[in-house]
């Protein structure tokens, strides 16, 4: 999986990056399909200083993305992977049910 970290008008901490990256490291566990990932962190200056953190996750064919905005960096890191997390699993449910009907049909054709 190739993981990329972009800060937006900032430069992020190496701590704050490695937080961000062990934090995509962990999607791994849920399924192994993924591609790639870029995670963007950006502030939003006009509403009193307000972190936002996007995660893009490339899996075969479909682009997974999650979005939170939060007060902390690390906040925002852990929400945005609960909502990739969840997609994450409706996907992998998806393709399951999809391969299960290909199966079944196959076996009904025997």
């Amino acid at each position: 999986m190739d993981i990329t970290i972009t800060a937006r008008h900032f430069k992020a901490h190496d701590s704050l990056r490695m937080y961000a990256f062990d934090a995509v490291k962990k999607l791994e566990r849920y399924y192994n399909g993924i591609i790639s990932a870029n995670v963007i962190l950006s502030y939003e200056k006009a509403q009193r200083s307000v972190k936002k953190a996007e995660f893009h996750i490339n899996v075969y064919g479909t682009l997974i993305k999650a979005l939170e905005k939060s007060d902390d960096f690390m906040k925002s890191i852990d929400s945005a992977m609960e909502k990739a997390e969840r997609q994450i699993r409706k996907y992998k449910g998806k393709q399951r049910e999809k391969y299960k009907i290909v199966i079944r049909q196959a076996q009904a054709k025997v």
